[in-house]
C-alpha cells in the first residue's frame, strides 16, 4: 500500500506547518486562550483563506472535495500546536451532520458561510447520563402546527459557547437508547427559550452546557429524515474520533520532541541528563508508543470511508484504545521526565498532557471502546 502522501496533499501540509509555526507558538497560544472568545478569530480567518475550513466539502457545494488522508494532516497538524480554535466542532461535527444529512437547498443556505469562517456551528447531542450511548437522548422534539418544540439539555457542547447556531439531537418517537426516533434540528443559537454557559475545559477548549425549553423551529430547519438521524450521528461521530485520533497522534509526537529536547538541556551532577542510559531507554520507549499509534491512526483514516457501520466502528475503536494507551504512556512519561516543571503552567509539556487526558475521554473512553470491540469480535481486516 502507497503511503506516500500526493503534491497536493504535500503542500496542505507544507502550508498548514507554516501557518502555525509562524502563528502558534506555546506564548502566542496562551495569549490566544486570554482572548474574549478563547480562541483567535483573525486565525480563523486565515484558516477560511488556506482553504481549511472548505476541505472537507465536495466540490458541488463549493468545498474542496478533500478526502480522510486531507482532514488527518491538518488535524495532526493541530496537535503539533495545541490548536484551540474549533475546527472540530465547526467543521468535522457540525459539518459532517450537513454533509450526511442536510439537503441541497439547507447546504447552499449554510455552507458558503461555514466556509468562509462567516457562520459558526456546534453540534448539541450529548447528554448527561449518555455515558457514551450515541442513542440515548431524552431531549423531545413534537410536532405542534407546522412547526416543532423542543425541549431538553444538552452537555459538552463544543463550541457551544460561541456557535451562532446549534445542530441539536433530539427524540421524536421511541425512548432513551432505541435506534429509531431521533432527529436532527438547527436551531439559531439566540432563539427565545435556548440557555447557554460556557466554560473551559481541561485542555483550556471551550464548550457549553445548553438547555432549551419550548424552542420553536420550522419543519425547514429538520435535517435529513426525521426519526433516522442515528446512523448519521454513528458516521460522524466515527470521522470525529479519526480526526481525534490524527491530533492525538500529532500531540503525542510534538511532547515526545519536546521531553527529548528537555533531557539534552537539563544538567545534573555537571551532565545533560539525556546522556543516562536508563532516560534514553525512556525516551525510546516513548518513541515506540508515538509510532503504533501513528500505524493505529493510518488504519482507521484508511478504514473510514469503509461503507459498512459495524466494520467502521470496530476499526475506529481499535484506533481509539491503543492512541489512548499511547497516549497516556507518553504523556506520563514526558511529566515524570521533566520533574515538576512539567505540571506548571508555564511549561509546554503539561498543556500537551492535558490535550491527552482529554482525547482519552471524548466520544468514548478507552474501557468503552475496548467493550465495544470484544462485543464486536475484534478488529476488521482493512480490505473490509
Amino acid at each position: 500500500m502507497d503511503f506516500d502522501l500526493s503534491e497536493e496533499q504535500q503542500l496542505l501540509q507544507d502550508g498548514v506547518a507554516r501557518l502555525l509555526t509562524d502563528r502558534y507558538d506555546f506564548e502566542q497560544r496562551r495569549a490566544v486562550i486570554a482572548q474574549p472568545d478563547g480562541w483567535s478569530r483573525a486565525l480563523w480567518r486565515q484558516f477560511a483563506e488556506l482553504g481549511l475550513l472548505a476541505l472537507p466539502f465536495s466540490e458541488a457545494d463549493g468545498g474542496l472535495g478533500g478526502g480522510a488522508i486531507d482532514l488527518m494532516l491538518v488535524m495532526e497538524a493541530f496537535g503539533r500546536h495545541l490548536v484551540v480554535e474549533p475546527y472540530l466542532a465547526n467543521i468535522v461535527l457540525a459539518g459532517g451532520c450537513l454533509r450526511h444529512a442536510a439537503n441541497a437547498a439547507q447546504r447552499a443556505a449554510l455552507l458558503p458561510a461555514v466556509m468562509a469562517g462567516e457562520r459558526l456551528l456546534a453540534l448539541a447531542h450529548v447528554e448527561r447520563g449518555a455515558r457514551y450511548d450515541i442513542s440515548h437522548v431524552q431531549t423531545r422534539a413534537r410536532h405542534s402546527g407546522d412547526h416543532w418544540i423542543i425541549d431538553g439539555a444538552k452537555a459538552f457542547v463544543l463550541n457551544g459557547d460561541a456557535a451562532q447556531q446549534l445542530i441539536v439531537s433530539a427524540r421524536t418517537a421511541g425512548e432513551p437508547g432505541d435506534r429509531h426516533g431521533l432527529a436532527l434540528f438547527l436551531v439559531d443559537a439566540d432563539a427565545a427559550g435556548v440557555a447557554r454557559r460556557g466554560y473551559f475545559t481541561q485542555d483550556r477548549s471551550r464548550a457549553a452546557d445548553v438547555t432549551l425549553r419550548d424552542v420553536r423551529v420550522g419543519q425547514d430547519r429538520v435535517l435529513g429524515t426525521s426519526g433516522a438521524a442515528l446512523g448519521v450521528l454513528e458516521r460522524i461521530i466515527d470521522e470525529a474520533l479519526v480526526a481525534l485520533c490524527a491530533e492525538a497522534v500529532g500531540v503525542m509526537s510534538r511532547l515526545h520532541e519536546l521531553t527529548v529536547e528537555y533531557l539534552k538541556q537539563r544538567r545534573q551532577f555537571g551532565v545533560a541528563i539525556g546522556s543516562f542510559q536508563a532516560l534514553q531507554h525512556r525516551a525510546v520507549d516513548m518513541l515506540v508508543a508515538v509510532e503504533q499509534a501513528r500505524s493505529m491512526m493510518l488504519y482507521a483514516t484508511m478504514m473510514i470511508a469503509e461503507p459498512d457501520q459495524g466494520s467502521r466502528a470496530r476499526a475506529v475503536s481499535a484506533a481509539k484504545v491503543q492512541i489512548a494507551r499511547s497516549g497516556r504512556f507518553v504523556g506520563e512519561q514526558a511529566i515524570q521526565l521533566h520533574g515538576g516543571i512539567g505540571v506548571t503552567e508555564e511549561c509546554a509539556a503539561g498543556h500537551f498532557y492535558r490535550r491527552l487526558t482529554m482525547f482519552e475521554l471524548l466520544f468514548g473512553d478507552t474501557a468503552h471502546h475496548l467493550s465495544a470491540l470484544a462485543r464486536a469480535g475484534g478488529v476488521p481486516d482493512i480490505a473490509g
